[in-house]
């Protein structure tokens, strides 16, 4: 027998032994095809590369391509372990060529894997063709040697692959096994086709011709192969199972659902364990590729599959959350093939255990509601539509789990009266929103919310990805299309465009249709879930209903993501080094820069300063993956992590989680955790290098720390080695001399300043340039005056020269007026001790102010100082002085 994984890599190496490029599983979320809600078949990650609008540097691949089918028309969800081959997760193997080999190729490959390489008895074996294929009926006579009824001819589109309406299509051929006449069923065409006895196993798909319309098909001039095999189904076969669920990858995780309950899987509760099994699996690949639990969209199918497991733990007795206990179980088993599933186990975990907590609360209680609502009814009779949208709307019960509730009891539910009751509370929500201001001008996003539903957001894991433009509106009014150069903003229906919030700036780059091509410069969240990107035809005309190609600036994006990242180790080291009062009051991610405001009651030193850039940088070379785990508000603050301000939290909450800390209590565990729904680098040595250029006040208790990283804190640091070569060079010492040499100089100069201070006073005292001639010190009025217009003097100098002034005359008045280059003149006056019972320096310089131009002055009775803006009249104002000295 083969394992699950033996098999998967025995088809891989087969195909590139035989030329094929490998190439990973695409993501469950389709990039390059919006109008599929998941990624369901190999093909679809090739999807343009079939329809010529991309190329890649091979013409043949094979995968090992992870599906699912629980939405839209593909959804299996319901049978789900109640067959043998049900599942909502599955995986494809395929081998492509684009056209490169085509039918006889592609046969010949097929039958030699099957027959050759998985020793397949080909006497089992039997295969359909489209009824008008003659090629692909003669090639199977060639080579696998069938006779002509072992080729069965089918006339339906069963056996004609297409793209659409309109695109590459072409006919099938299937391969089917038999299981032998004990079990019942007949080959494909009979009437008993529905039956297990024959199962088809590998259908090749001969894409040969365009459908341009209805009625005109034209012929491919490179014709390709589309393949795909169930991993589940051949799996099955080669180990000798009828079951998809009885090869050892289920009967490992079935196993592991055993011994968690304590309940055997068989009977009435085989299905349960079944369901658990397969559930985990498209559960946690769809949490991998950035899927959340959610009331819409993707996250609501996701949440649909959760929850029906989880009522199957339920069902087997399990009191707590019991499907994360199985994920080792899945890594296990398939995390060597799928990488992606030990990289987000935390985050899986923790997603798992919170819905698990979430639903069961709400089942508890909305049993417990709907068993008294429904007390009264008999079989036959059903619950009212009111009732159920009662239990959906205010206790969050889903009407799905009202209906299997029920259903026990053979009671029905008032479907129609449900969904009146949920129009009605969508047009009083609507009602709400009329107003004026603010309120109004988001009427447009609210109504489109409403219309189109919220943006799928697939930007935490790729930087493009094709969606339908939902609407364009310009001026707060929906517009059916726009031109080039003008101004428009563009909603789809999902999008890699991060929104503004939390302090990070919304995502910039190009939206491009086939008749027209946008550059975006920004991206917004309205309406409570749509991203709103601004945007400028470039080129063409843009309409609703276009597909569409997004595609983020991605060298813009890193840098948003390194600085997002920044903050956080800034912020857990600022705490470290100032203490835990710190807290963020505001941020800006930008992508030339980082900045945020912290609680601090005063600057941070030179020390605080290098030691939080320090710490930031030791976790920075760690080099550690950045993680991601989904979590209640509470659960998570109470693990330690920090809300960020400004960041709107609901019941669930990302928690992002980088470096190790290495020293103090937390030595080992992560260093930094908090709530945050940015875009973050994939490891933390990835930011390259943070470097803190600003710190300021931004207001009373808040400090505001401005940095850079990667390539601009490096062109930063570059700028200022320059500046200290050429300071260096300018001194003429080596660099590591330069602060001493820079204090020398310094102490110099201020020497030389008093030196010049102390002339200039000499100077300014020394006699001519005053009203009373070569001597300034004359008698007024029986006082002895000392009245100088100066120059050259500073204003604050005046004083001190004003004192040596009284010096000089022992007993007296001395007025200054030092004038200025500007023509300005400032004045002072200084009275001896023995004279201020009869003269106050105040007085007396307001007076020399009037003379000046100015108003006012102050100090005290023996020293005063003013100004004034006319110079010319120094003179005029020391005469002014000695006239009110005289009185």
């Amino acid at each position: 027998m083969s394992s699950v994984n033996d098999i998967r890599s025995t088809f891989l190496e087969y195909f590139r032994k035989n030329g094929h490029e490998i190439v990973p599983s695409s993501p469950l979320v389709p990039r390059n095809d919006p109008t599929l809600m998941f990624t369901n078949a190999g093909m679809v990650q090739f999807k343009n590369v079939f329809t010529g609008l991309e190329s890649r540097p091979y013409s043949t691949a094979a995968t090992a391509q992870k599906c699912v089918r629980a939405g839209g028309k593909h959804n299996d969800l319901d049978n789900v372990g109640y067959t043998a081959r049900h599942h909502t997760f599955f995986e494809m193997l395929g081998n492509f060529s684009f056209g490169d080999y085509f039918k006889e190729r592609a046969i010949e490959l097929a039958w030699n894997l099957i027959t050759k390489e998985f020793g397949i008895d080909s006497r089992r074996l039997l295969v359909t063709v489209y009824h008008t294929d003659d090629e692909a009926f003669d090639l199977w006579k060639k080579i696998a040697g069938f006779s002509d009824d072992r080729i069965i001819r089918i006339p339906t589109s069963d056996n004609f692959w297409a793209m659409g309406d309109t695109g590459p299509c072409g006919p099938c051929s299937e391969i089917f096994y038999d299981h032998g006449d004990h079990i019942w069923g007949g080959p494909p065409g009979s009437p008993e086709e529905d039956g297990d006895r024959f199962i088809e196993i590998w259908n090749l798909v001969f894409m040969q011709f365009e459908q341009i319309s209805k009625e005109e098909r034209l012929s491919l001039p490179r014709p390709s192969i589309d393949t795909g095999m169930g991993l589940e189904r051949i799996s099955a076969l080669l180990q000798g199972k009828h079951d998809n669920y009885d090869t050892d990858l289920f009967r490992t995780l079935i196993a592991a659902s055993v011994e968690a309950t304590g309940v055997p899987a068989e009977g009435e509760r085989r299905a349960s364990h079944r369901v658990i099994a397969d559930h985990l699996r498209s559960s946690a690949f769809l949490i991998a590729d950035g899927v959340l639990p959610s009331n819409e969209g993707r996250g609501y199918v996701l949440r649909r599959i959760m929850r029906r497991a989880m009522r199957h733990a339920q069902l087997l007795g399990a009191k707590e959350p019991l499907m994360w206990k199985l994920l080792p179980a899945l890594v296990g088993e398939m995390g060597r093939a799928y990488p992606e599933l030990v990289r987000a186990e935390a985050l899986i975990s923790e997603t798992l255990k919170l819905e698990e907590k979430r639903f069961g609360k709400t089942l508890e209680r909305g049993l417990g509601l709907l068993a008294d609502a429904s007390a009264d009814l008999v079989e036959g009779g059903e619950l009212g539509g009111e009732t159920a949208f009662k239990l959906y709307d205010t206790y969050g019960f889903p009407l799905d789990l009202t209906q299997d509730a029920l259903r026990l009891r053979g009671i029905g539910v008032d479907v129609a009266g449900f969904n009146a009751a949920m129009e009605r509370q969508k047009a009083e929500a609507r009602a709400s929103w009329a107003g004026s201001g603010d309120k109004a001008a988001e009427t447009i996003w609210f109504e489109l919310r409403e219309r189109l539903g919220a943006t799928e957001f697939l930007g935490y894991d790729t930087e493009t990805a094709e969606g339908v433009i939902g609407a364009l509106v310009r001026d707060g009014v929906e517009i059916a299309g726009a031109g080039a150069g003008e101004t428009v903003q563009v909603v789809v229906n999902q999008t890699p465009f991060y929104g503004e919030s939390g302090g990070q700036m919304g995502d910039a780059g190009t939206i491009v249709t086939e008749h027209a091509r946008l550059v975006v410069s920004d991206t917004q969240k309205r309406g409570e879930g749509l991203f709103v990107h601004s945007a400028v035809v470039e080129a063409g005309r843009v309409a609703p209903g276009d597909p569409a190609v997004l595609t983020v600036d991605h060298g813009r994006r890193g840098r948003l993501r390194a600085n997002h990242s920044a903050t956080h180790l800034l912020h857990e080291a600022m705490r470290e080094v100032l203490g835990t009062h710190v807290a963020q009051k505001g941020s800006l991610v930008a992508p030339e820069r980082l900045r945020f405001d912290v609680s601090h009651p005063k600057p941070m030193t030179a020390d605080e300063l290098r030691q939080v850039e320090e710490m930031a940088n030791e976790i920075i070379v760690q080099n550690q993956p950045v993680t991601t785990r989904l979590m209640s508000v509470d659960d998570a603050i109470a693990e330690g992590a920090m809300a960020l301000f400004g960041e709107k939290y609901g019941d669930e909450v990302r928690v992002v989680s980088m470096g190790r800390a290495v020293t103090g209590d937390k030595a080992g565990k992560p260093y930094s955790v908090e709530l945050c729904g940015g875009t973050h680098v994939g490891a933390t040595g990835d930011i390259g290098l943070v470097r803190i250029v600003a710190e300021s006040a931004v207001g009373a208790g808040v400090r505001r720390i401005e940095a850079l990283t990667g390539e601009a804190a490096r062109g930063y640091l570059a700028e200022q080695d320059d500046r200290v070569r050429a300071l260096a060079g300018a001194l003429k010492v080596g660099p590591a001399e330069i602060v001493p040499r820079v204090e020398a100089l310094i102490d110099e100069k201020r020497k030389l300043e008093r030196e010049l201070a102390e002339a200039r006073r000499k100077l300014a005292l020394g006699g001519g340039g005053s009203a009373g001639g070569s001597d300034p010190v004359r008698d007024v009025a029986g006082v002895s005056f000392l009245g100088k217009v100066v120059t050259g003097v500073e204003a604050k100098d005046l004083k001190g020269l004003a004192d040596d002034g009284k010096k000089s005359i022992a007993s007296g008045i001395v007025t200054l007026i030092g004038l200025s280059a500007d023509g300005k003149a400032s004045a002072v006056v200084a009275v001896t001790e023995d004279l201020t019972a009869r003269f106050s320096a105040v007085d007396l310089v307001r007076v020399a102010s009037a003379a000046l131009g100015g108003k006012g002055g102050g100090g005290r009775a023996d020293m005063a100082q003013a100004g004034g803006p006319d110079g010319s009249r120094a003179e005029a104002a020391i005469e002014a002085v000695a006239a009110a000295i005289a009185g």
